[in-house]
């Protein structure tokens, strides 16, 4: 990775956009790469719209503002498909990861996207709902993301979820660790 790879999430409030965004970032930088994460949002409400960034690169980032022209568009939350532009500053090879049952061939139908963009669909939502009964998506999403930071094997992910969480109840940290590996393992690409 010569060049810094920036990440846009949409999301809402409370769907763990933030949190996502921040422990891609840390299991990245503990694999030697400089990152950053941030989040971009109005005032604070569950449900709303909001923005999270990351950065990722082998040498230092000078970079300080938000991602305009992202490499890698992250939608948490598949109702903002239809109002927000998840496309918007997307470039020819930006790579989508879309909380979705529907196949990636849909999704560059929907979004009107190039044939030879990858579009990576995981059912984020239904993967929470059946581990934890919430609808919390940004741990099948990590899981889904670890697909395409191959160098860093998906164990990293789980075993920096452990420690990072190691506070939450067990059976709630049990039924991350299975919604990020299942996110990992029912990702479709395409």
């Amino acid at each position: 990775m010569s060049k810094v790879i920036e990440i846009r999430w949409h999301g809402r409030g409370g769907q763990g956009a933030k949190t996502g965004s921040a422990l891609l970032s840390e299991v990245l930088f503990e694999s030697g790469k400089y990152t950053q994460a941030f989040p971009e949002y109005g005032a604070e409400r569950q449900g709303a719209p909001m923005k999270a960034y990351n950065r990722i690169s082998d040498s230092k980032i000078r970079i300080r503002s938000g991602v305009l022209n992202p490499d890698i568009v992250v939608v948490i939350d598949p109702t903002l498909l239809d109002v927000s532009n998840p496309t918007e500053g997307a470039k020819e090879d930006t790579v989508f990861v879309i909380n979705t049952p529907d196949k990636p061939e849909e999704m560059k139908e929907k979004l009107n996207l190039p044939e030879t963009t990858k579009v990576l669909t995981v059912d984020a939502t239904k993967i929470t709902l059946e581990e934890f009964g919430q609808n919390r998506p940004n741990t099948p999403i990590l899981g889904a993301l670890a697909r395409l930071f191959e160098e860093v094997p998906i164990e990293m992910f789980l075993e920096h979820f452990k420690t990072k969480m190691a506070k939450l109840p067990e059976n709630v940290l049990s039924a991350n660790l299975k919604a990020i590996k299942r996110g990992y393992e029912e990702v479709q690409i395409g």
